[in-house]
């Protein structure tokens, strides 16, 4: 009996925890949001501080221990000891912070803690002997990376004992709730002896004043090198709100070669040095920040709070181990006068946009979340209100514009006033003849194209309102128009590119150098697009078909900075290109999206760091994506090329969705077919234009959901083209059937509670029948008669429910079943009458014409 008993008992603990697992889906996420809030309270990972990573290899997580900082501007210091005795190696740092709560944290190496408290004020100082600074985070950053064979020496007889990390709480509103801060860093060492010993080098300005209302103020910093040498891998750059831009250099005989430069109110990482740098006795570092006194009343100092400024420019560095060194500081001017000759680009502020700004700001700004993503939700809902509706391209077959006689077409746009922008080569071409093999024009006995090579149309009926651009291109390609109207074009045999005003006939910017193909800050090798930055102005250039490059420019061409390399053998890596061929700005995103075309993808990064964000590529796009175009509010507009031999995809045009990348449609010509479409254009209104560079024609498409003239048109030159009307009458059928379906669902959740009540006054009716005779039927008031009336149907016997629930099959028309029925038969009128109407479509369409 005591066994049955177990027995049970383990089944109904069974059962019960089977059934735990059923619940709703609601208080799972509630459970869940539960569950995190109070984890992040606990300081994850404080319980368990080292993890074993292998034989030589252990985690430190370094956390705050549950702290609530009590005012803004609090800096709150913690320390963690060493946990072996013998010598380490940090290889990578993993942080754990938000820019929400935390301003920035550094993290120091020391022998003695100024405190063995688990966390104190720093006020009273980091550490009481010599510290180093490891590691600095600000604002969002990603993890640092250290290079392979590198890493910071800790423990053993010269490497610090204890870590000390020091959080910066600027804004302390996220505490209201006085929650738990658990911030911190997660520290990668090994005890395998790294054959470089890296180290940080911190240039600091301690004496600068920025006058209220001053535009622009430099803060310089200048120091001789009389070390062994090192090698320069890393750089960050911190100031506080009144920061522009930072700007570190090597100089070494008079020549100013860049460390780094970055605004300082961009996630403030620590940023690869883009070419390596080495630094070597006698070369001097300096560096410079631009700050701006506009919106102070007062004098601006140097100081801890977030009132005051800082100047600071650290730089990561790996010595020889034996001749290693941890830490180095700078804090004086050596040299004023040699800040005469500092290259122009240290005085160009960085322009970064008024949301971001709220966004990576932490200091008492206290902000709706509407305003802090106030693009981004303005660009998803336009998004959603395009993508919500039906999508399908099509041809304008009345748009005359395919009829214009041009040369190649390279380059199309669209111009403030949405008029057609169309570049060409007029009586040039490229062939093979075109280059040497060091990308040299070899035609320049040819002289200019003489014809004009812009043309301004009309795009509602092709009329030429404008040309330009003669006698002033060799072979162009690209052609960008920015938010004023100017034409921004690249010639590929001049090797250059141009600004245009739209009545100048002489350029008003010219980059490159005039048949001069190379590869550094003034030259480039056939550039193939340009893009601006409504915005800010800055210019960024697609370089090209011999290098592999994005360079960025200020608004007046000044050089700012580049990124991409050539694609490695294998698959093709994230900012690696092989003709990046077009561009396309989206200022919704901050984003800039390139046609990497021999790779047959999109990329697309940040604007302000070059950053890469995603790629697109899908089967469809084939070898080659030749260029791409974006509406504002969500659609992404691309061409592809043709296919290589053995393979199926077709040259084609696509519009995808920008957020998920999903191609909503594809679309090719009815008149002509595209031979090799080389860029693409598209208008708010979804109008898109194509040209191509071998048919030497641009084509008009327009979506069919606003223009029923194109279905029409097309309706009549193409016998074919009721596919894709079938194609939307069907989801309209399909959306109008599932609307009945929701009605019927709905009626019939509605009649069941009110059909099961009327079977009960049914029972108890009868019940009362049987058992009072006749009488008891004229107790009920004459609506309840009607109801039973209905109910019974034409017949006159009681109803039995034990027979009508034992078998749907012996009904006889009466009772419930008959209610039944008739809702039934109203929702299949219903689906009927909708059926036909949507069958009654137009007529077959009259054969089409033969294309031209």
């Amino acid at each position: 009996m005591a066994g049955l008993v177990n027995n049970l008992l383990i089944l109904f603990l069974v059962f019960q925890n089977i059934c735990s697992g059923f619940r709703s889906p609601l208080s799972v996420f509630k459970r869940y949001k539960d569950t995190t809030r109070s984890l992040s309270s606990e300081c994850l990972g404080s319980n368990r501080p080292v993890i074993s990573l292998g034989l030589s290899d252990f985690a430190l997580d370094i956390r705050m221990p549950g702290v609530t900082p009590k005012q803004s501007d609090t800096y709150l210091c913690m320390s963690v000891p060493l946990p072996v005795d013998d010598e380490a190696y940090v290889v990578d740092f993993k942080p754990h912070a938000s820019m929400d709560t935390v301003h920035h944290m550094l993290l120091f190496g020391c022998n003695e803690p100024s405190s063995t408290e688990s966390y104190w004020d720093c006020d009273e100082g980091t550490c009481k002997d010599k510290s180093n600074i490891l590691y600095a985070w600000a604002r969002n950053a990603p993890p640092t990376r250290l290079p392979k064979g590198v890493g910071f020496r800790v423990g053993g007889e010269t490497g610090g004992r204890f870590f000390v990390l020091q959080v910066h709480y600027g804004d302390i509103s996220a505490f209201r709730d006085k929650h738990k801060d658990c911030s911190g860093v997660t520290l990668h060492l090994t005890h395998q002896k790294q054959p470089l010993i890296a180290g940080m080098y911190l240039m600091m300005s301690v004496n600068t004043v920025i006058p209220p209302g001053e535009k622009a103020v430099d803060a310089d910093i200048a120091c001789h090198y009389k070390r062994f040498p090192m090698h320069l891998f890393a750089y960050r750059v911190h100031t506080h709100r009144l920061g522009k831009v930072v700007s570190g250099y090597r100089v070494r005989n008079g020549q100013w070669t860049l460390i780094g430069r970055q605004s300082p109110q961009l996630p403030q990482a620590f940023y690869p040095v883009e070419h390596p740098v080495d630094v070597s006795y006698d070369d001097i570092l300096a560096a410079r920040c631009v700050f701006s006194g506009e919106g102070r009343t007062t004098e601006t100092h140097i100081g801890g709070t977030a009132n005051d400024e800082m100047c600071n420019f650290y730089i990561m560095y790996y010595m020889e181990a034996k001749h290693a060194v941890s830490y180095m500081t700078c804090t004086q001017n050596a040299n004023p006068e040699m800040f005469r000759n500092i290259p122009q680009e240290a005085n160009i502020p960085i322009p970064v946009n008024s949301d971001m700004l709220k966004m990576t700001h932490g200091h008492h700004e206290e902000m709706k979340d509407t305003d802090k993503s106030s693009l981004l939700q303005q660009a998803k809902k336009e998004e959603e209100e395009i993508l919500d509706q039906d999508f399908h391209m099509e041809e304008a077959v009345e748009w005359p514009g395919l009829d214009l006689k041009l040369g190649q077409v390279s380059g199309l746009a669209l111009d403030p006033e949405n008029n057609l922008v169309i570049f060409h080569r007029g009586d040039h071409v490229w062939d093979e003849n075109s280059f040497d093999s060091k990308f040299v024009y070899q035609q320049r006995g040819l002289g200019p194209i003489e014809q004009n090579t812009i043309l301004v149309l009309n795009p509602s009926n092709a009329k030429l309102l404008h040309a330009l651009g003669n006698s002033l291109f060799y072979l162009p390609h690209g052609l960008s128009i920015d938010k004023n109207g100017n034409y921004w074009v690249t010639d590929v045999a001049l090797h250059q590119v141009f600004k245009l005003g739209a009545g100048d006939k002489e350029p008003l910017l010219i980059l490159g150098v005039a048949l001069q193909p190379g590869s550094d800050k003034n030259h480039f090798c056939q550039p193939t697009d340009v893009a601006v930055d409504p915005i800010t102005g800055s210019v960024y250039v697609s370089d090209g078909y011999c290098n592999s490059r994005i360079i960025q420019f200020s608004p007046n061409g000044l050089y700012v900075m580049q990124w991409g390399e050539e694609t490695s053998s294998g698959k093709a890596r994230p900012g690696q290109f092989h003709i990046p061929h077009s561009l396309a700005l989206i200022p919704d995103f901050r984003q800039l999206c390139v046609a990497d075309r021999e790779n047959g993808r999109i990329q697309c990064f940040r604007l302000e760091t070059g950053e890469f964000i995603r790629e697109i590529k899908h089967k469809s796009f084939g070898r080659e994506l030749f260029a791409v175009s974006y509406v504002p509010g969500g659609l992404l507009f691309a061409v592809n090329g043709k296919p290589y031999p053995g393979q199926a995809e077709p040259v084609q045009g696509f519009a995808m969705n920008f957020s998920t990348g999903e191609i909503i449609d594809t679309f090719i010509p009815l008149r002509k077919s595209f031979e090799m479409p080389h860029d693409v254009v598209a208008s708010a209104d979804k109008t898109v234009f194509v040209g191509d560079v071998h048919a030497r024609a641009v084509w008009k498409f327009a979506s069919t959901e606003k223009s029923e003239t194109v279905v029409e048109a097309r309706l009549k030159n193409n016998p074919e083209s009721t596919d894709p009307l079938k194609k939307q009458e069907k989801q309209h059928l399909v959306q109008q059937t599932s609307t009945g379906v929701s009605f019927v669902l709905v009626t019939t959740l509605l009649v069941i509670p009110v059909v099961v009540l009327l079977a009960i006054l049914v029972f108890i009716r009868w019940r009362k029948t049987t058992v009072y005779g006749a009488d008891g039927e004229h107790k009920l008031d004459s609506s309840s008669g009607r109801i039973l009336g209905r109910l019974r149907g034409k017949g006159g016997g009681g109803l039995n429910l034990g027979n009508f629930f034992a078998s749907h099959k012996g009904y006889s028309r009466k009772g419930f079943d008959r209610l039944s029925t008739e809702g039934s038969d109203q929702e299949k009128d219903e689906d009927d009458g909708t059926d036909s109407e949507e069958e009654c479509s137009a007529p077959p369409p009259p054969p089409a014409p033969s294309s031209s």
